[in-house]
């Protein structure tokens, strides 16, 4: 994968509302839009509860944005990504009543023109799915993906 451009701005988009009363975990994370090559579907994370979510995931200790990507791609679709840009930051407060846990979740967002499968995921427990941009939008579990994918449909046109 080429290396993700550090972001430069520390601008970032605020999704739901903090509760003051909470105590929040936070979790940043690094995620990346692939398009097919015309532009009319992106393909999509199901995760085991069945939310649908971009590529990516949260950062381990020690790794940037470029890392966390190339380790996440690779662990659930086992693709490479090249001509990688960075496209923003979004993050959101939210209550998750399965983990019984208040999350703030900053995530780094990127888009790759070019995808390559080098291997099978080595996750079993995620479904791939590619959907049309337009569906794509509206499946998306997360305020934060949705807006990462807006954003790249605006610099489109």
């Amino acid at each position: 994968m080429a290396s993700a451009k550090q972001p430069s701005a520390i601008d970032e988009a605020v999704f739901g509302q903090k509760d003051q009363q909470l105590d929040y975990k936070t979790r940043t994370g690094a995620y990346i839009i692939i398009p097919d090559a015309q532009h009319y579907r992106m393909l999509l994370v199901t995760a085991p509860n069945g939310a649908l979510l971009l590529p990516g995931g949260g950062m381990e200790a020690g790794e940037d944005q470029a890392e966390t990507l190339q380790r996440e791609l690779l662990e659930e679709a086992g693709f490479k990504v090249s001509n990688v840009r960075y496209l923003g930051r979004a993050g959101e407060y939210f209550y998750s009543h399965f983990r019984q846990q208040a999350f703030y979740t900053p995530g780094y967002f990127y888009i790759a023109e070019a995808y390559e499968k080098v291997k099978d995921p080595l996750e079993d427990f995620n479904n791939l799915i590619w959907l049309p941009i337009p569906q794509g939008i509206q499946a998306l579990k997360r305020p934060t993906h949705k807006w990462a994918v807006k954003q790249w449909l605006k610099e489109l046109s």
